[in-house]
């Protein structure tokens, strides 16, 4: 598994992450081989947030109860929670009193003294960034959250933050995979008018923005084909692509999900990849591609594959 220190912190990170969204309805035993199998891969990044499961924190509170982790072995995983969406509006609240409250209740359910990381869960558009920093500055005094980033925001949502929060932010949690990257596409198809994809979306340029920043991309739904709208892995939908991903997997000596993962953490900028699946056998499948060296031309027959203007 291929680990970087991740920009802003002390934190040694892998390129690989589980995301628990989906664990509500797992038993204590498939959440502890779940987790395990996930270790036993190099995964000790762990990624969560208030609103996972069907009631505020249930995915938080199911992951403590069934690993019952002693203060020493809390400490060997990173755990990344994320606040500010209400559910029962629902709407985006990142105020003072809702940031703080939600971090108390993650912490609660989590059975923690801290959050290595704190994300904004999506852009709040009656954001006060003076509000935000306030929180951020008062839970880093307390010593209940470590670090802090984002998840889906523009370069100019993230200035507006900067100009007031002191602390860096180190990560922004946005959608990718090969066949969903408009964040990347955009940059190929720059200035070529004709072409859909390069229209500027959302500030344009996130990727190099967060380079040139040392905001680490953490890409969720790496394997869905769009928005949640099912998988493209093995999908005829997308046989040009999945005929390049065997190829390629059997070039490599790995399973199909294992390439759509190392062709985002092929990306010079140390991207992380967020696991959305609940089974052991495709967190391992899939971190077989943490370091899989793919040639830029692989990494650009992919990208063609899947229907991106290459030209």
């Amino acid at each position: 598994m291929k680990t970087f220190t991740l920009p802003g912190t002390d934190i040694t990170a892998p390129n690989v992450v589980l995301g628990l969204m989906r664990i509500p309805d797992k038993t204590d035993d498939e959440i502890r081989e779940l987790v395990r199998t996930a270790r036993d891969a190099g995964i000790d990044f762990l990624d969560h947030a208030d609103i996972y499961g069907r009631e505020l924190h249930e995915c938080e509170r199911r992951f403590a109860e069934a690993m019952q982790l002693t203060p020493s072995q809390r400490a060997e995983y990173t755990i990344q929670s994320k606040a500010g969406i209400v559910k029962d509006g629902p709407y985006f609240d990142f105020s003072y009193e809702h940031l703080v409250e939600s971090v108390e209740g993650s912490l609660a359910a989590l059975g923690t003294d801290y959050l290595d990381i704190l994300l904004l869960h999506r852009p709040d558009a009656l954001v006060e960034p003076e509000e935000v920093a306030r929180a951020f500055d008062d839970l880093e005094a307390a010593g209940k959250v470590r670090a802090f980033g984002v998840s889906n925001h523009t370069p100019r949502q993230i200035d507006l933050l900067k100009r007031y929060v002191r602390q860096p932010i180190v990560a922004n949690q946005l959608q990718l995979s090969i066949t969903h990257a408009p964040i990347i596409s955009q940059g190929v198809a720059a200035n070529m008018v004709a072409e859909g994809q390069s229209a500027t979306l959302d500030g344009g340029g996130i990727v190099d923005y967060c380079r040139l920043n040392d905001i680490t991309v953490q890409a969720w739904s790496p394997f869905q084909a769009g928005f949640f709208t099912g998988v493209f892995l093995g999908s005829p939908e997308y046989a040009e692509l999945n005929a390049v991903i065997d190829r390629l997997a059997a070039a490599y000596d790995v399973p199909p999900i294992a390439i759509a993962t190392a062709w985002i953490t092929r990306h010079p900028a140390n991207m992380q990849v967020v696991l959305g699946t609940t089974s052991p056998e495709r967190v391992a499948a899939a971190a077989q591609g943490s370091d899989i060296p793919l040639t830029r031309a692989e990494w650009y027959e992919l990208f063609r594959a899947a229907g991106h203007l290459v030209p």
